[in-house]
């Protein structure tokens, strides 16, 4: 199927800036902290600002006509840049972007930013391949909507979150963030009970686990085998 690799690690590679860029970014900018759950920006909001996530994870989501969450983007990472196209665009912005967990975030407003990528421009060569990847990954997200059942969509957004969001464990990988089902179903385009429906399945057949609220990848080539069908 068309995009399964997408959940290697080469797939992460441009997405993070580098240690000698964080510097730069953390010298012209301010750090703060969002907790968990915070609305770091939301629709309308004229972008005047850019960050670097130095700690925790961010997801850029909108809201549907019946309030409902619908993530629009991939789970932004630490090392990883946010809020960058509205404001080389000069626009609004059109989304939300949430803390999953308490976040710390390096903030550089828009004339700090240009600034810096005037003067350094490696910078601005990996700003301009980070949105290069991120719009590839939307039309890939867009494809899989379209194209692929619920069970593909899932099974690829655990092995991706694995690789991105991880830790070993003895039993396989432990992916660090506690998603609700709602939270789950609002990142592939499905509803809940479908969550639930699909969850049970990969438990069943042992392609994953449940430690205190938290998924276990624990044959990932059981769960890639539902992307592959």
């Amino acid at each position: 199927m068309e995009g399964t690799s997408d959940f290697s690690a080469e797939s992460r590679e441009g997405l993070t800036v580098s240690d000698q860029e964080k510097k730069l970014i953390r010298k012209a900018g301010t750090l703060v902290g969002y907790p968990r759950d915070q609305i770091i920006w939301s629709p309308g909001e004229v972008a005047d600002r850019v960050y670097l996530i130095e700690s925790g994870y961010v997801k850029i989501y909108r809201l549907s006509a019946d309030g409902q969450e619908v993530t629009v983007g991939a789970i932004r990472n630490p090392g990883e840049m946010i809020g960058l196209a509205e404001t080389l665009y000069h626009g609004n912005r059109v989304c939300y972007a949430g803390a999953i967990r308490n976040v710390s975030l390096v903030v550089l407003t828009k004339e700090q930013f240009l600034e810096l990528l005037a003067f350094e421009h490696r910078l601005a060569l990996r700003v301009s391949k980070l949105l290069a990847a991120r719009m590839r990954a939307a039309e890939s997200k867009v494809f899989e909507l379209v194209s692929w059942q619920a069970s593909a969509r899932l099974a690829l957004f655990l092995l991706k979150v694995g690789n991105s969001c991880g830790t070993p464990a003895p039993e396989g990988v432990k992916i660090k963030l506690p998603f609700t089902h709602n939270e789950l179903a609002s990142m592939i385009g499905t509803s809940r009970q479908t969550v639930t429906t699909l969850l049970a399945a990969f438990r069943q057949e042992n392609s994953i686990t449940v430690d205190d609220r938290m998924i276990v990848i624990t044959d990932p080539r059981k769960l890639a085998a539902w992307v592959d069908d």
